[in-house]
C-alpha cells in the first residue's frame, strides 16, 4: 500500500491525519489566472517569510507581496486569494491559528537531496517552473530510488514531517535546476502553535 494518495479534490489533505498516509497530494493543477507567473521577472522579486495569522490573512499576504515586488492589480490579488485559501486549509488540518508562510524565487539546487522536514506536517506548492519531486522509502533498492515522481506546477502537497513521522515513508527534494535551467517559485507552509497531532 502506498504511503501517497491523490485526488483532485482538495478534501484529500485531510488524508495526512491517517498513520499510514505520508503525504496527500491535491491535483488542482495552477489557475489560469496564474499563468502570469511564469513570464515573471523574478530578478525583482524578494523572497518573502512571514507568521501569518488567520485572522489578519488578506492583510498580511497583500502587504508581503507588495513589499517584495510583485505587481499591483488584479493578477497579484488572484495569487493573495490562493495564498490565503491554502493557509486557511492548511490551518483547520492542522488545528494551529497561525502558519508562516514562504514565498521563495529558488535559483540554485537547493534541497536537492531526498529528505523529510524536521516539522510536523509541511505543505508546497510550485507555483512556477517544476514541480517538487517525491520517492517512497520502501520504493529505494541499492540505494536509489525505483521511480521518481514529480507534481506539475500547481498541485499541492502535504507532507508529514519527522516530528509526526520518525520513520518517514515519502522522501522530497527540489528538482536539481542545474540541469534544467530556470528557476521556480515556491509556496511553503509550516504551522506554528501546534501540538503533536493532525485534526
Amino acid at each position: 500500500m502506498s504511503a501517497a494518495v491523490c485526488a483532485s479534490a482538495p478534501e484529500v489533505l485531510t488524508r495526512i491525519a491517517e498513520p499510514d498516509v505520508h503525504l496527500a497530494i491535491w491535483q488542482a493543477g495552477r489557475s489560469g489566472r496564474l499563468d502570469w507567473l511564469e513570464a515573471l521577472d523574478h530578478a525583482g522579486i524578494s523572497d518573502l517569510s512571514f507568521p501569518c495569522a488567520l485572522t489578519d490573512l488578506e492583510r498580511e499576504i497583500g502587504e508581503g507581496l507588495a513589499e517584495a515586488g510583485y505587481p499591483k492589480g488584479a493578477k497579484t490579488e488572484a495569487l493573495s486569494q490562493l495564498m490565503a485559501d491554502l493557509c486557511r486549509r492548511f490551518a483547520a488540518i492542522m488545528g494551529c491559528a497561525e502558519v508562516k508562510v514562504r514565498l521563495e524565487v529558488i535559483r540554485t539546487d537547493a534541497c536537492r537531496k531526498f529528505h523529510a522536514d524536521y516539522v510536523p506536517a509541511r505543505l508546497i506548492t510550485t507555483l512556477a517552473g517544476p514541480g517538487t519531486q517525491w520517492i517512497e522509502v520502501d520504493a529505494i533498492t541499492q540505494g536509489e530510488p525505483e521511480e521518481i515522481h514529480q507534481m506539475r506546477a500547481g498541485d499541492v502537497g502535504l507532507f508529514k514531517g519527522r516530528l509526526l513521522a520518525p520513520e518517514p515513508a515519502i522522501l522530497h527534494r527540489s528538482v536539481p535546476l542545474s540541469a534544467l535551467g530556470g528557476t521556480r517559485l515556491l509556496l511553503v507552509l509550516d504551522p506554528l502553535g501546534v501540538g503533536e497531532g493532525i485534526r
